[in-house]
């Protein structure tokens, strides 16, 4: 499966022709608390990254929030 990651060509070798939003995290260790992710400009809520997919030739951007003063 081929994806743009963050403005990035990545191929990903799966046996399947979609992952969830879960399983892309895991995949390349995203494991900060504060995500926002948009797959094709569409911003992807937390309690649906379970039940929303992506695709072969999908934009994804993940983008890590930081707070602190």
């Amino acid at each position: 499966m081929k994806i743009i990651l963050n403005n990035k060509e990545e191929i990903l070798e799966l046996n399947e022709d979609k992952i969830s939003v879960n399983k892309l995290l895991e995949i390349k260790k995203y494991s900060f608390p504060r995500l926002i992710v948009r797959i094709n400009e569409n911003l992807i809520k937390k309690e649906n990254y379970n039940t929303t997919f992506i695709k072969d030739g999908d934009k994804v951007d993940i983008i890590h929030m930081i707070s602190g003063g």
